[in-house]
Order: structure tokens, then C-alpha cells, then sequence
């Protein structure tokens, strides 16, 4: 297979390194995207194999996995514990193109939590503490009166990480890029790891 690199000016599929591509469209996109390049959606399925999908923003990539963090009594972590596997979508109006990617899902390390959590907005901080995320919430005011409480407790010190408040990694199996063509000839190819490190490559059709 004859290796390519893509440009923001010859965007292409053909590649003998996904994340090498993935790397240069995410660049792309942070680039020309008016808000949240790094948004994308999540899907995840529950015990009656019901699926849900929603969106959460990326945190980090790379051939180890691809990251994203959240409370761990939501319902989309509750569903990932349960049955980790998932499937990821980052869809770019501006560049005409989308990535799916496939695969199994786990925790990060503590650490690597940690480290997230501290470089977050103390806001956000906050917001962690405060939120029964996905949970019944009778009225914005009693979001907004714990917010307050938790900023309260953490008056003149450091937030610390909530308990229930991590991440998660998928290592992905498939990867599938998509470029728009003119008249819906669009262009597809899709790579799949062979267990051992090793992506295939395939073209497929639009």
C-alpha cells in the first residue's frame, strides 16, 4: 500500500498509520471548527442492549486509546462498567468529514485522573462535587445551592478529585475515516487491528 500524507489542501484516507491521519485531521479541525473540535459523540449500551449516545469532549489520543472523563455514577459510565465496549463519532461540518472509532473500554489510572481533574477550571472543580450527574434534579435552584455549599467546603484550598470522577479509555479496534465527495461519491476506508499491534487497511464503499 502506498503511504500518503494527509494536508489541510489534499485531504486523503490513505494511510499506513491511523493516528498519524487522525492526529493530522484533528488538526484540521481545531484549525477551522468555530466550537469544540475535540467534541464527539459517545454511544454505549445498556443491559437490555438499548443503545445511547450523547456527546463528551476528547481529552486525549494516541495508539493507546482515546480519552474522555466523567462521573462514574452517570448513566454512560454506569453502562461502560457494565459492558465495556462503546463506539465514538467525531463528525466536522467545516472540513466535511467524520471518524468512527470502535473498541473496549476501561478506567485510567488514579494518577492519570488526578492530573486531569487538577488542570480543570476550579469551576468545573466544583461542578464535579455538585452534580448527581444523569440522577432526577427537582429544580435548578438546588443545583445551584449545592454548588454553593461545595464551594463553601473548599473555601482556601485545593478541589480535590471526587471519588465518583474519572476517566475512561477506548482502545480502539476499527477505525473508519470518511471524506465528503461531490455528488455523495464520498470516500471511505476503514482500518482494523489484527490483535497484535498491526492495522489492515480497506476501502470501502460510500
Amino acid at each position: 500500500m502506498t503511504t500518503q500524507t494527509a494536508t489541510s489542501s489534499e485531504p486523503t484516507t490513505l494511510t499506513d498509520n491511523p493516528f498519524a491521519l487522525f492526529a493530522q485531521w484533528m488538526a484540521d479541525a481545531r484549525a477551522s471548527e468555530p466550537n469544540d473540535p475535540e467534541a464527539m459523540a459517545l454511544s454505549t449500551v445498556d443491559a437490555q442492549g438499548r443503545p445511547s449516545t450523547r456527546m463528551v469532549l476528547l481529552k486525549g489520543y494516541g495508539p493507546e486509546g482515546f480519552t474522555f472523563y466523567t462521573n462514574f455514577e452517570s448513566r454512560k459510565a454506569g453502562e461502560l462498567l457494565a459492558h465495556p465496549e462503546a463506539a465514538l463519532l467525531f463528525h466536522w461540518k467545516s472540513l466535511r468529514r467524520q471518524i468512527r472509532i470502535e473498541g473496549p473500554v476501561g478506567p485510567v489510572d488514579a494518577a492519570t485522573a488526578d492530573a486531569y481533574f487538577a488542570s480543570r477550571p476550579r469551576v468545573s472543580q466544583i461542578g464535579a462535587w455538585a452534580s448527581d450527574q444523569s440522577r432526577p434534579l427537582d429544580a435548578r435552584e438546588t443545583f445551584e445551592d449545592r454548588i454553593r455549599e461545595v464551594e463553601a467546603r473548599f473555601a482556601g484550598v485545593n478541589v480535590p478529585r471526587p471519588p465518583h470522577w474519572s476517566g475512561f479509555r477506548l482502545a480502539p479496534r476499527a477505525i473508519e475515516f470518511w471524506l465528503d465527495r461531490a455528488f455523495r461519491l464520498h470516500e471511505r476506508r476503514r482500518y482494523e487491528e489484527d490483535g497484535a499491534g498491526r492495522w489492515a487497511a480497506q476501502m470501502l464503499y460510500p
